[in-house]
């Protein structure tokens, strides 16, 4: 660091680096450090130096081809210089000395202003519009509120919907500017979504669901950016038929297909597992496969295991809950005192997994059968031995359409409710 005494004051004078020569035509930069006092000097001398590298890395920044990119340095370099950036037309609205004072900030070298600076102060620069795609990626960042407490793997499943929604969207209408998105294209998507569910036999529920996540993602942005667009996304759902429920596995099949001996060697022991558990408990799969060795209490009075935001985050408040261990359920607890490692990150696939087996072993009972309708199972058997909805709530973990009063149900007595029910 050099510094130079020139009349009263001193000058710090540095040679520019070459990496900013594209965007500062000086090779020796002399700035006045406004003392006359070495010591001062010294300490200033650092800052300023500072102050350039940044100005000229915002300036560099800003010299290239990518608008957005281009669009963000102008902001940042304006900033650096002690001013808001505005669109040209509200520059040229200022008062004539705020005019005046962007003007003199504007760096000039041999008579001639740097042209980057001025586009950054002077409002020469436009902003890009947002592409559907890039509000994609900016709704990650303006929707982290949503992800709070989640999985890797629950994190996963948030997404790919949404990517999906957005692809599809793109393959169709196009990567479209928020602002040029027009209710013909909306319509053209919807159209597309009615010939796909006539041609490959699907539910409009699946069209639905690319609306809404479309429309959250454009809505998020559109708000949080404060674009202040109207966005054509109303009245465009189809109306869907009598919703499809899983249908439960009756008791018979559940006791002479699933629990035969030899019936599920097939599968891994972990999904296995997982899938006895289930039996008894009526747990989902993703909050079996989700369990710690903190969540399983096999050494206790009752063993059992209890759900718990643990890495991941609850479907709901109620979801949170305890539930005694009975029969083949505790028994294959046992064999897996820490969990189960290997869907704990990825309950999506065991699902994928089980479910492939039981079809392909003749075990679902119907074609519209699955690993969940084990839950459907519980559930029913929970209500044909008249057990108290309190309870059957509690042990699903749904919500209660009344008041809630007390803690519910005690593991001793859970334990006394479904072990005449346990396979």
């Amino acid at each position: 660091m050099s510094l130079k005494k020139i009349g009263n004051n001193y000058h710090l004078r540095r040679r520019v680096p070459k990496r900013f020569a594209p965007i500062e035509p000086r090779e020796l930069i002399s700035q006045s450090l406004h003392t006359d006092s070495a010591q001062l000097a010294k300490l200033k001398a650092d800052a300023a130096w500072a102050e350039l590298i940044e100005g000229w890395e915002a300036r560099l920044a800003g010299d290239t081809e990518d608008a957005e990119r281009r669009f963000e340095a102008a902001r940042e370099l304006a900033e650096r210089r002690g001013f808001r950036f505005m669109p040209a037309a509200k520059v040229a609205e200022l008062p004539t000395t705020a005019l005046l004072d962007r003007i003199e900030a504007v760096p000039e070298h041999k008579g001639e202003p740097n042209m980057v600076e001025a586009a950054a102060l002077l409002g020469g620069v436009s902003e890009p519009p947002i592409t559907v795609t890039r509000a994609l990626e900016l709704y990650w960042g303006l929707a982290k509120d949503k992800t709070l407490g989640k999985s890797e793997d629950q994190l996963r499943r948030w997404q790919n919907p949404r990517k999906k929604a957005v692809k599809n969207f793109v393959d169709v209408v196009g990567d479209r500017p928020l602002p040029e998105i027009s209710p013909d294209d909306m319509l053209t998507f919807r159209d597309w979504w009615i010939d796909r569910i006539a041609e490959e036999d699907m539910t409009p529920n699946s069209a639905n669901k690319d609306l809404i996540h479309l429309g959250d993602v454009l809505k998020t942005v559109n708000r949080m950016k404060r674009l202040g667009l109207v966005l054509p996304l109303t009245d465009l759902s189809l109306k869907e038929g009598e919703k499809k429920k899983r249908p439960p596995f009756s008791e018979v099949w559940i006791r002479e297909r699933l629990l035969a001996p030899g019936a599920l060697d097939g599968l891994n022991d972990e999904a296995r597992a997982i899938l006895l558990v289930m039996v008894n408990t009526g747990c989902r799969p993703s909050e079996i496969a989700a369990l710690t060795p903190e969540t399983i209490h096999l050494k206790a009075n009752v063993p059992h295991i209890s759900i718990e935001p643990v890495g991941r985050q609850l479907k709901s408040r109620r979801a949170r809950r305890k539930i005694a261990l009975t029969g083949v359920s505790l028994e294959a607890m046992r064999g897996f005192p820490g969990g189960f490692p290997r869907y704990r990150d990825s309950s999506a696939s065991l699902s994928g997994v089980v479910n492939k087996f039981l079809r392909e072993n003749g075990l679902l009972q119907t074609d519209s059968h699955s690993l969940y309708s084990l839950r459907h199972a519980f559930e029913d058997r929970l209500l044909a031995a008249k057990v108290d909805e309190r309870v059957r709530r509690d042990l699903m973990g749904h919500r209660l359409t009344r008041e809630e009063y007390g803690d519910g149900a005690t593991l001793e007595y859970q334990r006394e409710v479904l072990s005449p029910l346990a396979f």
